[in-house]
């Protein structure tokens, strides 16, 4: 469970790059800003033809637009690859269609939203599940569907309160680890009926009406992982396998047709119901400070690596209850041994890759906004210590579930409720430097920036790498009208986070303020960033008007004015050049423009 705070590497196997080197066409339909390349998950749209996401340029305000800007519902996205699948070009394809219904705040559509009225949650899954079978529909009308393969996956569950979790991120146990995994491959026979002779029975609602389906198939008890998906999807497609990759094909485990070679596939199957299955989360750590857990499942046990390590016998405890990490210290340390084992095996050594200046809109303030609207961490606050040490996510999930309902009350802009809470947190966690951020901007919604601004101090001493929390301290100053100090925060922030747009548009404005000449070349700077600033032309032309170079004012302060002609400022900044340059009759009239347009400005505040 891990947000993706790197670059996906370009040397790093990656199944659409690989498929689309040997002639496939590639499309990713995606559901939510969380895969948004330009969003929360930057590189991934490398070895696409197409890669359908766009929300970090969609606008997002409140709770009721995140279905046309954080997130789609399945039908959309489904409705989205049906389309293309319709332009197509003829040959061999993959198609990835992302579908993030099943998530925070569950709120299904009808008649899902009815009819599970009381478990929203599985609304949601409903609803997810006619979507898939809707593009299952399109494939077969298109005659596509008997030859393909199809992989259906989920990424993790919901605990839904088990072990003290309300949703997913923290804990590796069974509720959000053990995910759905169903593959179909390419003119493959249905068996007659599933293994052990039972039939699988299921529901979907077709026009508000429910309908009961049977499901035929073969189920595998095996232990596997997402991780074999890639090879087995490659190795169907005919393509090698790259070294690096670390799961296995289970084509093996899938194909059959004779008594003997089920026999022999009998036998093999032997280590894989035995197979070590690795997990990891570091959100407790990158969210919070606190430590990073790992965890490995392997013959009959669930080891947990925290700072107070769980081990757990599968077969006579699945809801690991019963922790046997201090009765049975040889298996644990064994199991501890094989964890670190494979980390030192699998960890890169390599300097992650860095964000290109294309790709630096995943620092806009405005996307972290609306990526924390998701649940995932924004701030880029990541605390410099080992990820095996702080506290254990087990001792703090209690924290971590009132956090979740404080920022529920932010999303709903309960901010007043919120204060008490946030005080009451940081008196029990005085060294999470999140807190003080969340309590600032609570104190920023309400205009208390005398209360934000010791608050966010203290977030950036914390952590000195919190790019957000630095930034809203830059922007709590000014309000302050403390100029000199907003400008040494906003200059140590942008020699840190030399991209960063926002920082570099306030410093502009604080320069401005304090009569500094860099005025001019943190302008310049904005300016070969986003060539078309209004404000910064505007700033620019005026520092230059007030600086005693009129003549060099004007072509900015007309371009401010071709920017936004239904702004008055610029022409109120004209009419004082011509002034200094002695041009009255020029200054008149652009007087006059400046008047009409606060006239119908005002109009058109009335009107509202």
């Amino acid at each position: 469970m891990l947000d993706f705070p790197d670059v996906l590497g370009e040397d790093l196997p990656y199944a659409p790059a690989i498929l689309q080197s040997h002639g496939y066409h590639t499309a990713a339909f995606i559901a939510s800003l969380a895969l948004d390349p330009h969003g929360g998950a930057p590189g991934f749209d490398r070895g696409f033809d197409v890669y359908n996401a766009g929300f970090s340029s969609a606008k997002f305000s409140a709770e009721r637009d995140r279905y046309n800007s954080i997130e789609r519902r399945g039908d959309e996205v489904v409705s989205r690859a049906t389309t293309w699948l319709n332009h197509n070009p003829k040959g061999p394809f993959f198609m990835w269609v992302h579908l993030y219904d099943p998530h925070e705040p569950y709120d299904p559509p009808e008649p899902y939203k009815s009819r599970y009225a009381a478990e929203p949650y599985d609304g949601e899954i409903a609803y997810m599940d006619s979507a898939v079978g809707k593009l299952l529909r399109e494939l077969k009308t298109r005659g596509l569907y008997d030859g393909a393969m199809i992989a259906v996956m989920a990424d993790h569950g919901e605990s839904l309160g088990a072990h003290g979790e309300e949703t997913h991120g923290f804990f590796l146990y069974d509720e959000t680890i053990n995910v759905p995994l169903v593959i179909k491959l390419p003119h493959a026979r249905a068996a007659e009926k599933p293994i052990g002779g039972q039939t699988i029975k299921g529901q979907s609602i077709k026009d508000g009406q429910t309908e009961d389906r049977q499901i035929y198939g073969r189920r595998i008890d095996d232990r596997v992982g997402l991780v074999d998906v890639m090879p087995t999807m490659l190795q169907t497609a005919g393509i090698a396998v790259p070294a690096e990759v670390q799961g296995e094909s289970l084509l093996g485990l899938m194909t059959t047709t004779t008594k003997g070679e089920a026999e022999q596939s009998a036998a093999a199957a032997n280590p894989w119901r035995n197979r070590a299955a690795y997990a990891e989360s570091d959100y407790p750590h990158i969210a919070f400070g606190w430590s990073a857990l790992q965890s490995l499942r392997t013959g009959k046990y669930l080891y947990v690596q925290a700072p107070k390590r769980e081990l757990y016998d599968q077969t006579v405890d699945p809801k690991a209850e019963h922790n046997l990490a201090s009765s049975s210290v040889a298996v644990a340390d064994t199991l501890a041994g094989q964890v670190h084992a494979f980390l030192d095996k699998t960890t890169s050594k390599r300097e992650a890759p860095k964000l290109s200046d294309e790709k630096v809109a995943a620092l806009d303030p405005a996307l972290q906004q609306k990526l924390a609207s998701l649940g995932y961490v924004t701030g880029g606050s990541h605390i410099a210590k080992p990820s095996d040490e702080g506290a254990d996510p087990k001792d703090k999930i209690a924290t971590a579930n009132t956090i979740r309902d404080t920022n529920a009350l932010l999303d709903n802009e309960h901010y007043e409720e919120a204060v008490p809470i946030l005080q009451k947190l940081i008196a029990q966690e005085s060294d999470m430097p999140m807190l003080y951020f969340k309590l600032a901007g609570v104190y920023m919604h309400l205009q208390q920036y005398d209360k934000a601004s010791p608050m966010l101090s203290k977030a950036v001493e914390l952590d000195p790498k919190f790019t957000m929390a630095e930034l809203d301290l830059g922007k709590t100053l000014m309000r302050l009208g403390d100029v000199q100090r907003a400008a040494t925060v906003l200059e140590r922030l942008t020699a840190r986070v030399p991209n960063l747009i926002d920082a570099h548009l306030l410093l502009e404005i604080v320069y401005a303020q304090a009569n500094r000449p860099e005025t001019i070349s943190e302008c310049e700077k904005v300016l070969k960033i986003i060539p078309e600033q209004y404000g910064t032309y505007l700033i620019l032309g005026r520092y230059l008007a007030k600086s005693g170079d009129p003549e060099a004012a004007l072509p900015k302060l007309e371009k401010a004015a071709a920017l936004r002609p239904q702004r008055a400022e610029p022409h109120i900044a004209l009419a004082e050049v011509y002034d200094q340059l002695g041009r009255k009759e020029d200054a008149a009239q652009e007087r006059t423009k400046a008047d009409r347009l606060k006239q119908s400005a005002q109009e058109s505040t009335r009107e509202e």
